[in-house]
């Protein structure tokens, strides 16, 4: 007689088909919606809008980097994105930690607001931002009223103004990515701490945070992206008026005047190479951090 673990065994490669049936629709799609318009978009990078004859050419990334407006636009880019994000993991940081501290109704409170910011951004937080901060805001009206100097000078429609909008959508963000890893530091950890004598700022010093390392770079990788390609929040408050890699690149595909979409997609391409270039970077210190734990 058979054993019963025998009859129940699946052979070999069964369902296997099945399951490349079950995924050849969304493969279907990836490759329509996402691999072949990536390759359309780096193969017009290298065309011109002027001569489209020409198959191959450089004039667009050179322009790109020879031209005073499109620098500063990648120079701008890059400087609200990393001010943003490393503002936004700080503090997402102290709040992921309040989240792990917390218990019971307070905790579900939290992470109930964090879920509703994590979805307030864009137009929205912009008009927010102009009915409280702007020329006309509450708190403006309030300030010269009382003659609170540093919020009455204020201005919104600047680089300072924007850099705050984006750390705002930086923090739930962040917050609710940090959350599942304060979750993976035990409270054994913490007690032998307390036993050899070792204070809390000492557990978080020496344990703590470098466990979390890996994943406080990948959250900043994820807040680096969100922010460079950020483009709703930024166009509805400063709309052309302030250089933005995102806007450029908006601007090159529905121009006022005419469109460049070969210029468009010349800016695209470096885009994501910046991004990639995060990853790598992300993956690396990673990589790194992982193996110098593991020792």
């Amino acid at each position: 007689m058979r054993n019963e673990n025998q009859l129940k065994k699946p052979k070999k490669g069964g369902f296997g088909r099945y399951y490349l049936l079950a995924l050849l629709p969304f493969l279907i799609l990836v490759v329509l919606y996402e691999i072949l318009p990536l390759i359309m978009l780096i193969a017009d990078s290298f065309r011109l809008d002027k001569e489209p004859s020409v198959l191959f050419s450089l004039d667009n990334y050179k322009k790109i980097f020879s031209t005073l407006s499109y620098t500063k636009a990648i120079a701008n880019s890059l400087k609200i994105t990393l001010i943003s994000s490393l503002a936004g993991i700080v503090i997402a940081f102290l709040g992921a930690r309040a989240a792990y501290d917390s218990h019971g109704l307070y905790k579900r409170l939290y992470m109930t607001i964090l879920n509703i910011t994590s979805n307030f951004a864009g137009v929205p937080l912009a008009f927010a931002y102009m009915i409280i901060l702007g020329n006309a805001g509450v708190l403006k009206l309030i300030a010269s009223q009382y003659g609170i100097g540093f919020l009455q000078n204020f201005d919104l429609y600047t680089s300072n103004g924007l850099t705050m909008m984006y750390i705002y959508f930086q923090i739930p963000l962040s917050t609710l990515l940090l959350i599942p890893a304060f979750n993976g530091i035990r409270n054994e950890w913490n007690e032998a701490n307390m036993l050899l004598g070792g204070t809390n700022t000492h557990f978080w010093t020496h344990v703590g945070i470098p466990v979390l390392i890996p994943s406080i770079f990948s959250t900043l990788s994820v807040l680096f992206a969100n922010a460079l390609c950020a483009y709703a929040t930024a166009y509805a408050l400063l709309m052309n008026n302030f250089s933005l890699l995102p806007i450029n690149i908006s601007a090159s595909f529905v121009g006022d005047i005419k469109t460049k979409p070969k210029l468009g997609a010349a800016l695209s391409v470096v885009m994501m190479l910046i991004l990639c270039i995060v990853i790598l970077l992300n993956n690396y210190i990673t990589r790194k951090t992982t193996k110098w734990e593991g020792r």
